[in-house]
């Protein structure tokens, strides 16, 4: 096995194709010098030098070996500043989670200041919903998520991070569209529902059913995602309750109302993580993401 110190003196005499002027920079002797490259020769079982009293000159094998040998010693000489970066969470991976709705809602803004503040940070991104987010922060194969409560307080610390109004999704020219104020369940009734479905999209299930009470017999779709439920408004299949985020996708053939709520601003996503992560980068992260929460240009954010 060959040293760094081997590596360099390599570098250096490869370079200066001039053993005295190579141990001058080094600031060595020229015998130990050489017996370091007589070392390293025979630790990789190549010659790599050739030396005669005129000149030196690298062999084919010694002329490829110098590009690893300054790649080698290029990382070792940035591996203390790298785990430093690391440590004090300024670099690394962050693995973040989001919903589909906060792929339009707020994740391009949390991306924009992500790598402003923390550009050596690499971040890796999963859709998922809430659900499978949680399972994947438990199992430590996501560090940070952007979901919908509630969360297990043992298992994950969790801070609000953004809310806006829930809303119907009407096909344009509906009826409803004349009303010139908030939506009532009494508005509602008779209507061609498209609903959050009950098991994947629980939180948005919950969330429409203490707002207005929904008739089954209603019910012609469950879906999973808002923006299947838009696009199925958009072809007059009925009517959908979505967040106000919503309007960014610029679904044609969609009109969003604005539903009575009980609770101003009712659709809730916050930050999760795992109580137990070892992720450096993560509390750099978190403060960076609540401190600058109202400079997110997405959708209505608490401070």
């Amino acid at each position: 096995m060959y040293s760094f110190e081997q590596l360099r003196g390599f570098v250096a005499v490869a370079e200066e194709l001039h053993y005295g002027r190579a141990a001058e920079r080094l600031a060595m002797t020229q015998p130990p010098l050489s017996r370091q490259i007589q070392k390293l020769e025979r630790a990789i079982g190549v010659r790599l030098l050739e030396r005669d009293r005129r000149r030196v000159r690298l062999t084919p094998a010694g002329a490829a070996f110098l590009d690893e040998a300054r790649r080698l010693l290029a990382l070792a000489d940035a591996a203390p500043d790298l785990a430093r970066r690391i440590d004090a969470g300024s670099s690394g991976t962050l693995r973040l989670g989001f919903t589909a709705a906060s792929a339009y809602a707020v994740l391009p803004g949390v991306l924009t200041k992500l790598q402003q503040a923390l550009p050596e940070v690499d971040l890796d991104l999963t859709e998922l919903v809430t659900r499978a987010q949680l399972e994947a922060l438990a199992n430590h194969e996501l560090d940070l998520g952007l979901a919908r409560p509630p969360f297990d307080a043992d298992l994950f610390a969790s801070r609000p991070f953004a809310r806006e109004a829930l809303c119907a999704a009407v096909p344009d020219g509906h009826r409803l569209a004349a009303l010139d104020r908030p939506l009532t369940e009494r508005d509602l009734a008779g209507e061609p529902v498209i609903m959050p479905s009950a098991t994947d999209a629980r939180y948005f299930y919950d969330l429409v059913i203490r707002t207005v009470s929904i008739d089954p017999a209603s019910v012609v779709h469950s879906v999973s995602q808002v923006l299947t439920t838009t696009l199925l408004v958009s072809g007059g299949l009925g009517i959908g309750f979505v967040p106000e985020s919503v309007s960014r996708l610029g679904v044609r053939g969609v009109t969003l109302l604005e539903l009575a709520t009980s609770a101003h601003q009712p659709v809730e996503l916050h930050l999760v993580w795992p109580r137990d992560s070892r992720n450096p980068a993560l509390p750099r992260v978190i403060d960076l993401l609540l401190d600058r929460a109202s400079g997110l240009p997405a959708i209505r954010t608490w401070r």
